[in-house]
């Protein structure tokens, strides 16, 4: 695991930190909510072009586990964050949405590097990443629409108009770039540089912006971070769980377990966080767990990683014992 990716949950919380020293800028407000925009697009357009939709049919060649993920990711997700929202926010109705809005959408990179640390199967889980990727991009309006409570406040074809909007159209523009310029290998690899290579860094700028044009932490939101916090962990356990139980069901060795642990465990906040900034602006408690869903969810993968080593480890102890 690079460095950078061990301390990604230090490096959003700098990103936090930076957005609540410039919000006293009262000039600097105004522009940073543009600048919101603008970097989310670039960080969408970097996700997009790496994105392998040349290999969506290895995506099913696998019936079994690809049946189980996609059950998971939409089936399960989808419904025990409605349960999760009753339970823990069902007084507010756009922190529920932004909790909705993290639980529905599985991950497209990083879950790729934990299920390596665990010695997973990582080509499996590759070949997941563009079934996800489109299934949720699809979905997320109608989830919206189905499970949350502002349905009252929102269209479905604004929900769909917004998904077009935030998702659709970085996806054609980076597939369309990455394919006309195919045939040039400088321009292409400045792209990858600026862009594919950069989310992360795109991603913390829209988060410092944004912190600095909206109050999305104040003292009186204090007991909304715990409200958010226990969902999130709930998710994690029972999610962990199930995946585990459904290897076991299934007949999957260990690679493949591993592979659909993390398949189901990782969220893709900065796509949906795109998506609400688009769909929500202005609204900040649809961002809040938004915001801190990854500074739960990195070091929950990688204790994950680390109990999941230990599982094999004494897995394998046993067989050679027998």
């Amino acid at each position: 695991m690079k460095f950078l990716d061990k301390i990604e949950p230090l490096l959003l919380l700098a990103a936090v930190a930076a957005g609540l020293a410039l919000s006293g800028l009262p000039s600097f407000s105004a522009p940073a909510a543009r600048l919101v925009t603008v970097f989310l697009a670039c960080m969408l357009f970097g996700l997009f072009w790496e994105a392998p939709l040349k290999d969506i049919k290895s995506g099913f060649r696998n019936v079994r586990f690809t049946a189980a993920a996609l059950a998971i990711n939409f089936l399960w997700s989808p419904l025990f964050a409605w349960i999760l929202m009753g339970v823990f926010l069902g007084d507010s109705p756009f922190l529920a949405l932004g909790l909705l809005l993290l639980l529905v959408t599985p991950c497209t990179d990083w879950y790729l590097v934990f299920t390596g640390m665990s010695k997973g199967n990582v080509p499996l889980s590759a070949s997941i990443l563009p079934v996800n990727l489109l299934v949720q991009v699809a979905l997320l309006p109608v989830y919206i629409y189905a499970f949350s409570g502002v349905r009252g406040d929102v269209s479905m074809a604004l929900l769909a108009r917004s998904a077009a909007l935030a998702l659709v159209v970085p996806f054609v523009l980076a597939k369309a770039a990455k394919r006309a310029l195919r045939a040039f290998a400088g321009p292409t690899r400045v792209m990858e540089l600026l862009f594919a290579k950069r989310q992360f860094l795109w991603l913390w700028l829209a988060i410092a912006c944004m912190f600095a044009s909206e109050r999305i932490i104040s003292p009186d939101r204090i007991g909304a971070l715990a409200s958010v916090a226990a969902p999130v962990l709930a998710f994690f356990a029972a999610t962990f769980l199930l995946a585990r139980a459904a290897s076991r069901a299934m007949g999957f060795g260990f690679p493949d377990s591993v592979s659909l642990t993390f398949t189901a465990l990782a969220r893709n906040s900065p796509l949906s966080l795109a998506f609400a900034q688009r769909a929500f602006p202005g609204n900040s408690e649809v961002f809040l767990p938004l915001v801190v869903g990854p500074l739960l969810e990195l070091p929950i993968l990688a204790l994950t990683a680390q109990l999941l080593l230990f599982m094999g480890a004494r897995a394998a102890g046993r067989r050679q014992g027998g």
